[in-house]
């Protein structure tokens, strides 16, 4: 015959609540990693129409360019117009270099976790210290 809730024994019931948070943990752990699944297939989707949308207006860049030089070429020989182009490439990549190398230069190094990581190992790690020298203990434990 099934016992009440008030006939229960309070061990029972500890059992009951820590199979069912066993239960709940694990059910949780099943959903993240079902939400994490679905999320890394929309990332990667995602990264593939970035990646494509990238080449695709690289491409865009390279005739623009041409068209660039080609309007150059009017006023200009063609050899001028085009080398007045790429110069002009270049000059910006040399700028974006030097921004980037920069920003490089403020890193910080990780300095926080590092002095956070050697107080952990300061606190893990005592220094040793010499144990009091006692005299020989008697039949009676003093």
């Amino acid at each position: 015959m099934p016992q009440t809730p008030e006939e229960e024994s309070l061990g029972s019931l500890v059992a009951q609540a820590s199979s069912h948070i066993s239960d709940l943990v694990r059910s949780e752990i099943e959903l993240a990693k079902a939400e994490l699944r679905f999320d890394a297939k929309r990332v990667g989707t995602a990264g593939g129409l970035f990646a494509g949308a990238a080449f695709i207006a690289h491409l865009c860049l390279i005739l623009a360019s041409f068209t660039i030089a080609f309007f150059l070429a009017q006023w200009l020989s063609m050899w001028v117009s085009f080398l007045i182009v790429t110069v002009f490439y270049l000059i910006v990549a040399a700028l974006l270099v030097f921004i980037g190398t920069r920003k490089l230069k403020g890193l910080a190094g990780m300095k926080r976790t590092t002095r956070s990581l050697k107080g952990l190992k300061d606190i893990a790690t005592p220094e040793e210290q010499p144990l009091p020298v006692a005299g020989p203990v008697s039949r009676d434990g003093t």
